[in-house]
């Protein structure tokens, strides 16, 4: 059987550290294929996105010429609120896999907030991103539920999308942060010149 990744952000935009637990992900979970899936309607996200047209084609640049990824636009194309159960449901009726989650710790701390997770938990193994060699540690809710997890050991990258934006806004260099496709793209298409957002 297949093992599939899924790594589902909203990718605005998508930067190194995406890139790097991408990879890590791929090598640690002897994963067949890794799936990025931008967020059609980030409903846990505060603000306005980038277009998902520019988010979708920003993601697409991101893993050029990385033969075990893919994009995966399913909750873009999607209405309403990108609830990851759906797009797990969505997934598994089209093909049987072995399917891993990729989440952050912070995510994994807040998965009892996320539409019918305990669903979720029988679905997929979660594969957590832990820095510094911690142990991945769920809530209480979360922790009470027999789940299968494990941990992705990632190395410190103090790298992230807010910091991306409010470089651009304020016309700080941004360019070791991204893929070089994704600045050009971000310059050619003057993405995040306004107020920056949190």
């Amino acid at each position: 059987m297949k093992r599939i990744g899924l790594f589902g952000g909203s990718f605005d935009p998508p930067h190194n550290a995406h890139i790097a637990l991408a990879r890590v992900a791929l090598d640690h979970l002897a994963l067949d294929e890794l799936r990025l899936i931008p967020a059609g309607h980030a409903y846990q996200k505060p603000g306005e996105l980038a277009s998902a047209p520019d988010r979708l084609a920003m993601t697409q640049l991101a893993i050029a010429g990385e033969p075990h990824f893919t994009v995966d636009a399913c909750e873009i194309n999607r209405s309403g609120p990108s609830f990851t159960i759906d797009t797990v449901r969505e997934l598994s009726a089209k093909e049987e896999a072995d399917w891993f989650l990729i989440i952050g710790q912070d995510q994994y701390a807040n998965l009892h907030t996320w539409r019918e997770w305990p669903e979720l938990l029988r679905r997929v193994t979660l594969a957590v991103a832990s820095r510094s060699g911690q142990t991945p540690r769920p809530g209480d809710a979360v922790a009470a539920l027999p789940h299968r997890v494990v941990a992705l050991p990632l190395p410190r990258m103090d790298v992230s999308a807010t910091t991306i934006r409010q470089n651009i806004a304020e016309g700080r260099d941004y360019t070791d942060m991204v893929p070089g496709p994704v600045a050009s793209y971000i310059d050619q298409h003057h993405l995040y010149r306004g107020t920056p957002r949190s």
